[in-house]
């Protein structure tokens, strides 16, 4: 029964952690990704944003999948990503600080429950957006009455666990304590759950201080095997954020247990007894400091530490389509980002594809038929967005992402078949202002590109394809001239002809994708 009890504790813990991240999550989602996106300009901020919006999530595991995520839909830099992770480790502590104060020291277990009425009441009963308040509100009651079942079952257990019966307090026994700390949070995907569980047994007297403190960092350890997971199958610079994690967990972890000590002796020579006392709030205290410790000490050697994860992973060359993850399909605004995003690099690898067979030395071959694999990876990716219930603008900015893509797969066409064209281009004398009028414009379409002014691109395609557009008919009606006088063979004057019809497509096809890009991007105004 004591078992059942502690289980059951456990599982209204975890159930009201759950209820209250899914509410708070739905709540400030929006914000969150906004947050974590656009404060993270330095590595101080993003340990702030990260820390910030762990607390205010009470999920470390949200914030940190949520960044891989960013990462891997190149939404959010690597090296960016890296104050976040740390950050995120500071603010899961605030869940400890809950625990110890509401649940041990003022124990609001019956307080609550009618929080958790009023909040299933507002699930069943209000609007959408006060339902999501109804669910964080009962989530957290149900933290309490979970943490209170935990405490009652732990009493219960005073004599039959003991100290000890756990490993002793050796480095031996500390490190045997980290690793079941860390399988405890892999099976219930939870550090909080974990350090509740040990405050209740610390509570209890069933464990003693520095037991409790190495079952608390190997917890923390433990929260990384989520980031792993979340990183299979994603982007290189996603599976950097994942290794980062683990590395700082790794490093915060073996300097907190060299810290045990000196902690508990800084407590008996400020307070004497008082550790055992307040035993719990002296836990989420160490927990604390030392995730802050890990912080400071790392924080300033950001760079260094991304420079040493990329020696360890190191690219493969670029691949367009890294950011189409399926965990974004569930955030519409999101998954349509990663698709421009994909685009984008598709466009200006076909442009400097482009500028290469124009004979121009700042152009790029690509490989045609790998471009062709990921053009239809991104077509894919645009049919399983779905946009029912969203705002309008979403859906104005997929059919013009839709219009962008079609004119893309066929200036691939333009790329893949017509090669010879580009060639012919270039050795025509009256083509001369043509050619080096796309030469100029698909230059400075790629300049724009790299720095997402659809806008500008626009500008220079357009001009470009109309002053080509204007010259198509008057040199068709030249060419066929010269084949009928005998001045050019009929081979030749075909080729031109085939020349100048390649000119206009190309440009055509320029102007029409920055044009629904561009008409894309201010949908995202809207």
């Amino acid at each position: 029964m004591t078992i059942a009890e502690a289980l059951g504790g456990l599982g209204l813990f975890l159930l009201g952690m759950i209820v209250m991240t899914d509410g708070l999550r739905s709540l400030a989602g929006n914000a969150m990704r906004s947050a974590l996106m656009r404060f993270t300009k330095t590595p101080l901020s993003g340990a702030l944003t990260g820390a910030i919006t762990t607390a205010l999530l009470q999920s470390s595991s949200a914030t940190t999948v949520a960044t891989v995520g960013f990462v891997s839909a190149g939404l959010l830099s690597f090296d960016n990503a890296l104050g976040i992770i740390f950050g995120a480790n500071l603010g899961t502590t605030v869940t400890g600080w809950l625990v110890a104060i509401l649940g041990f020291k003022l124990q609001l277990d019956t307080a609550v429950l009618p929080l958790i009425f009023i909040g299933a009441s507002l699930k069943l009963f209000a609007g959408e957006k006060y339902a999501k308040v109804g669910l964080a509100i009962a989530g957290f009651g149900l933290i309490f009455v979970g943490i209170s079942t935990l405490q009652a079952a732990m009493a219960a257990v005073q004599g039959v666990i003991t100290p000890d019966r756990l490993p002793g307090d050796s480095w031996l026994g500390r490190l045997q304590l980290v690793s079941l700390g860390i399988v405890a949070t892999i099976i219930t995907q939870s550090s909080s759950a974990g350090v509740a569980t040990t405050l209740a047994a610390l509570y209890a007297g069933a464990i003693n201080f520095a037991q409790a403190a190495a079952l608390v960092i190997g917890m923390d350890v433990g929260t990384t095997v989520t980031a792993m997971v979340a990183t299979l199958g994603g982007s290189v610079d996603a599976r950097r954020t994942g290794l980062s994690h683990v590395m700082y967990n790794v490093i915060t972890a073996a300097i907190a247990l060299s810290l045990i000590t000196p902690y508990v002796s800084l407590w008996d020579a400020i307070a004497p007894g008082q550790l055992t006392q307040n035993a719990e709030i002296g836990l989420v205290a160490f927990h604390t400091s030392f995730n802050l410790v890990g912080v400071t000490l790392l924080l300033p050697f950001s760079r260094p530490f991304a420079r040493l994860i990329t020696r360890l992973l190191p690219g493969q060359g670029p691949t367009f389509t890294d950011g189409l993850s399926d965990e974004l399909l569930d955030q519409p605004d999101l998954a349509l980002r990663a698709a421009q995003i994909s685009i984008q690099s598709e466009f200006i690898a076909l442009l400097q594809h482009i500028h290469h067979i124009l004979g121009h030395s700042g152009g790029q071959l690509a490989e045609l038929m790998a471009l062709q694999i990921a053009l239809d990876g991104t077509h894919t990716y645009l049919d399983h967005i779905q946009l029912r219930g969203t705002h309008p603008s979403q859906l104005e900015r997929l059919i013009a992402m839709m219009h962008a893509f079609d004119h893309l797969q066929r200036i691939h066409e333009r790329c893949e078949e017509d090669e010879d064209r580009a060639y012919t281009v270039q050795r025509t004398d009256d083509l001369a202002t043509e050619y080096h009028l796309l030469v100029v414009s698909v230059a400075a379409a790629i300049a724009a590109l790299q720095i997402s002014d659809w806008a500008k691109a626009n500008q220079i395609a357009a001009a470009s394809a109309q002053h080509i557009h204007q010259q198509v008919r008057p040199y068709r009606d030249q060419t066929i001239t010269q084949i009928a006088q005998g001045d050019i063979d009929v081979v030749s004057g075909t080729a031109r002809l085939e020349a100048i019809r390649w000119l206009r497509r190309v440009s055509k096809h320029m102007a029409r994708i920055t044009a629904h890009m561009q008409q894309a991007t201010l949908a995202i105004g809207k």
